[in-house]
């Protein structure tokens, strides 16, 4: 029996997962800061002793990228410090890590799809302790796959789909910038892509490759791009304005573009990526029955 554990289980990530393990032939074990504080290694160990895990898949992380800014020892904690704990346990009980991150280990200002062994040069503390926290799990468990990912939504938990839907039904006009291009992620295609990832290494159809992987959807947009599309797919007459970065001032400072390059993962594990506007329409549809 492969036996999964799931942190950061309450977050979008992790709530996907816990979607994909009620058809499982897998044991999963979901945890979260009220079952398993992931800072604290000591507890990570006795539960690897009590329970024999094959795999663990860190959803867990400090994501509120502008309070990081002012908050960025306790997002190192989370981001940083964590994982490397993760990594160390896991490989001291002969398991494989597969921990989550993000385009922000980039500064954005490439013109073409970011690979994996681009420069990373973080320009925010979120980005910083993101790639902080790759860099450690990797050193301490050679048996590491990291997965970076961008703009995540799902059904769960608060996110810029939900966030547009509200405030589109709420008001007449809403500015949007144009000028920060990526890709929408919807956490149940990066949930299934993991699980494929698992189911392919224990059905001896794929060997495990630890490394760096990319994982978005497919197509690029901008976030003005992407609210027009939400709000369409969601019939709601709202104007959408475009505006500049300049003109929204955040404490953080975001990539321009963070469009991701996924061939590694599509050709080392077949994997099969949606197109970002057919995920939309169906989380839309879970959303709005």
């Amino acid at each position: 029996m492969t036996n999964i554990l799931v942190t950061g289980s309450n977050g979008q990530l992790g709530n996907e997962m816990r979607e994909l393990a009620q058809n499982s032939p897998f044991q999963f074990t979901f945890t979260d800061i009220a079952e398993l504080n992931i800072t604290n290694r000591e507890e990570i160990d006795a539960l690897f002793q009590e329970k024999k895990f094959d795999y663990v898949i860190n959803c867990a992380a400090y994501t509120n990228v502008n309070k990081a800014e002012s908050e960025e020892q306790t997002a190192q904690e989370i981001n940083a410090k964590a994982p490397e704990n993760l990594a160390v346990v896991s490989a001291k009980y002969n398991c494989r890590l597969i921990h989550v991150s993000t385009d922000y280990v980039f500064d954005g200002t490439n013109h073409k799809p970011y690979e994996e062994s681009d420069t990373v040069c973080p320009q925010s503390a979120y980005g910083r302790t993101k790639l902080q926290g790759e860099q450690l799990a990797l050193q301490a468990n050679p048996n590491t796959i990291i997965i970076r990912t961008a703009w995540l939504y799902s059904q769960f938990g608060n996110n810029f789909v939900k966030t547009m839907m509200r405030y589109g039904s709420e008001k007449e006009e809403l500015t949007v910038v144009f000028d920060q291009i990526g890709t929408p992620t919807y956490a149940g295609d990066l949930a299934q892509a993991i699980y494929t990832i698992i189911e392919k290494i224990e059905n001896n159809e794929k060997q495990f490759v630890p490394g760096i992987f990319h994982y978005t959807n497919e197509g690029v947009c901008s976030w003005y791009d992407f609210t027009k599309e939400i709000l369409a797919q969601a019939h709601i007459q709202c104007s959408v304005k475009p505006i500049e970065s300049k003109d929204f001032p955040s404490p953080a400072k975001r990539p321009f573009y963070s469009v991701l390059n996924k061939r590694k993962i599509k050709e080392t594990y077949n994997i099969n990526i949606p197109y970002w506007k057919d995920s939309l329409s169906v989380c839309l549809q879970k959303l709005l029955s």
